[in-house]
């Protein structure tokens, strides 16, 4: 029997996972090595009898073997960030403020440390920014009950897996984003919480200068993660002899910055003014990387004698560390998501001994406050 168009199978990759060749799942099975040929092919459609046998074969529920294409939803969803026209997509997929927002799985995006599964695939549309989306998975639960946070620190990681542990029901999706490009995606209904670290030297005020400016009336809550102290990274054993930032000036030594919108670049630009120094005169002023890690790997390899980021950073790679300010990290929520169930549940974790326990071991964080209110707006 040819088989249904709609009919899809995971034979292969299933016997080839376990080691056997067409002949040997057809010997177990009692087929023909040509039966089996022919489901892999999509030539035939096995009947009842054989299907149970496949399954009984490869130790595994005939619903692993074989599904409907038909069976999957589509949905239209927003694309999170611009992508080429006509681009077959990889993306994660996540229910915002009434929307479906695309996440495209690209690049840097793609990984965090191993690839990051897809829910869902598409194809970008010339002149749109919406994508038809065919998930991959029927569990339309878990994508309605992810809570997406932009940021850039590296605890919330942390904070989203022990969540994630005490809320089986419960996904946290982290996108890396700088302060200002998370407050963005915030405004622009792509997440539902934006980390941000930005100090305000005109009022002395953490963050909630930069949150009013962005959102522009629109309604929201600053809950602080934590307190942590940041700095220049170093080489271990500081071997430059440096000290502050005049000391990158006077010894030649050589830095990698960060994005514009980023903490720490404003940070360096900050101190960099207040020592009367010109960005021009440090080298490497305008060699741009996109997060901490890659600050560190940097400084690590060789790259660069210095860069800055934060003390938790500097203990993680086992390099040197000056402390030149403490910035408060604070997560924005717009007051229409703070009352959803699944963000509820992963703010309420904040008070979880094991996400302090977390945040302790790290160093250079203070979480006396961490879960507290800090502002409104």
């Amino acid at each position: 029997m040819k088989q249904d168009s709609d009919l899809r199978n995971n034979l292969k990759s299933i016997r080839t996972r376990l080691g056997m060749s067409q002949q040997d799942l057809a010997n177990i099975a009692s087929v023909t090595r040509q039966t089996i040929s022919g489901v892999e092919s999509g030539q035939y459609a096995p009947s009842v009898a054989i299907t149970l046998r496949l399954a009984k074969a490869l130790g595994c529920q005939v619903e692993d073997l074989f599904w409907l294409e038909r069976d999957l939803p589509e949905v239209e969803a927003v694309l999170a960030k611009p992508v080429p026209n006509g681009q077959q997509l990889r993306v994660s997929m996540a229910r915002v403020g009434g929307q479906w927002i695309a996440y495209p799985l690209i690049g840097k995006d793609a990984f965090r440390q191993d690839m990051i599964p897809a829910d869902g695939e598409g194809t970008s549309q010339k002149g749109t920014n919406k994508v038809r989306v065919r998930l991959l998975d029927d569990n339309l639960d878990t994508l309605h009950n992810t809570v997406v946070i932009a940021g850039c620190a590296p605890v919330i990681s942390l904070w989203a897996r022990a969540t994630e542990r005490w809320h089986p029901q419960l996904r946290v999706q982290y996108n890396f984003a700088n302060s200002m490009a998370a407050l963005h995606s915030l405004c622009r209904g792509e997440a539902h919480i934006a980390g941000m670290h930005l100090y305000d030297p005109e009022t002395g005020e953490y963050n909630t200068p930069f949150v009013r400016d962005v959102l522009a009336g629109r309604e929201a809550v600053l809950i602080t993660l934590g307190v942590w102290e940041e700095g220049l990274l170093l080489k271990s054993g500081n071997p430059m002899g440096i000290r502050t930032v005049s000391d990158l000036v006077a010894g030649g030594a050589t830095i990698v910055n960060r994005e514009i919108g980023s903490g720490s670049r404003m940070l360096l630009e900050q101190t960099l003014k207040n020592e009367q120094i010109p960005f021009d005169a440090v080298q490497g002023f305008d060699n741009i990387l996109k997060s901490h890690q890659d600050v560190a790997q940097a400084v690590v390899g060789g790259v660069a004698d210095a860069g800055m980021s934060t003390a938790s950073i500097a203990t993680a790679f086992g390099l040197g560390f000056i402390p030149l300010h403490q910035s408060r990290y604070d997560l924005v929520i717009l007051k229409e998501y703070l009352e959803e169930a699944s963000v509820q549940q992963l703010l309420s974790t904040l008070g979880h001994r094991m996400v302090h326990s977390q945040f302790e071991i790290l160093g250079g964080y203070d979480i006396s406050k961490i879960g507290e209110v800090v502002a409104t707006v």
